[in-house]
């Protein structure tokens, strides 16, 4: 070897492993820790499954301090589980000037990354039966529904199945024991407010807050309100365990959100999640 370049840093300049480490802490907010720095770069990593929370106009803005020093965050409201990277810091050039570093760190402070922990809720799980509905479609729905649930940290309750009328809907739903959340899946999907599931969430005496809803697949949810608990009237999609528009109404409940029809009206921003085979023939089930 002939030569060999190297950087030598000015008395007020930051190396770029303390850089990133200071900004990944700084960022890192509740359930969310920073690794130790390599290379110039930090992650920072989930501490529990739950949602990714961040103010995405903070994160924008922290990348306009300076071009010395970038964040890279997963969207906003993306479900995670512990031990998954969800952001990383990395440092571009091998030292930032301290006053750089300082104006930085400030802009940090006010985008915290943190992680919504989702909690154990108790579902009930109501489907209704037409002539049609074969018991192996309905079994096969039960555990894609089961799986569902407990991959966000909950437990089904209890499972009935009542014919696909809203007097003997009505009649369950009024006299069926407490649970956190009641999902609905009915024999056919719910067109309008007048409707077998809609009409039965308000013969037993709670409100339906929207029907449909601009995400695909899951255009046909129902959510409705009922002694202060979500009663979800699903989609035909929610029998395929393949991700779609209930998975976006359940985390956010799981993680302790609101829900309401101004929050699904805008899910139509990244609400075409691809047909992926969503849409499941009940014949082939």
């Amino acid at each position: 070897m002939e030569a060999l370049t190297v950087a030598r840093l000015d008395t007020d300049d930051i190396g770029e492993n303390d850089v990133a480490m200071a900004i990944a802490q700084r960022l890192a907010g509740d359930h969310v820790r920073a690794e130790p720095p390599v290379h110039g770069r930090a992650d920072l990593i989930a501490e529990t499954n739950g949602l990714l929370v961040y103010a995405p106009d903070g994160i924008g803005k922290l990348n306009r301090a300076t071009e010395a020093i970038t964040f890279a965050a997963v969207a906003p409201m993306t479900p995670v589980r512990a031990g998954d990277v969800v952001g990383t810091v990395k440092i571009i050039p091998y030292a930032v000037p301290r006053a750089e570093l300082v104006s930085a760190g400030q802009v940090a402070d006010g985008c915290k990354v943190r992680i919504a922990a989702f909690g154990p809720l108790s579902v009930n799980l109501v489907q209704t039966s037409l002539g049609s509905v074969s018991l192996k479609l309905l079994a096969k729905t039960e555990t894609v529904i089961r799986q569902r649930v407990e991959r966000l940290g909950g437990h089904l309750n209890h499972v009935w199945i009542c014919d696909h009328d809203e007097a003997a809907l009505t009649n369950l739903l009024a006299d069926s024991s407490e649970a956190d959340l009641v999902l609905i899946m009915a024999a056919s999907a719910t067109a309008d407010r007048e409707d077998v599931v809609p009409a039965a969430i308000r013969q037993a005496g709670g409100r339906v807050e929207r029907v449909g809803m601009p995400v695909d697949p899951g255009n046909l949810l129902c959510l409705g309100w009922l002694r202060r608990r979500a009663v979800i009237g699903l989609p035909g999609c929610a029998r395929s365990p393949l991700r779609n528009g209930v998975d976006l109404i359940l985390e956010r409940l799981f993680a302790g959100f609101g829900v309401d029809s101004d929050v699904i009206a805008g899910m139509g921003v990244g609400g075409l999640l691809g047909d992926g085979g969503g849409r499941l023939d009940a014949r082939a089930l």
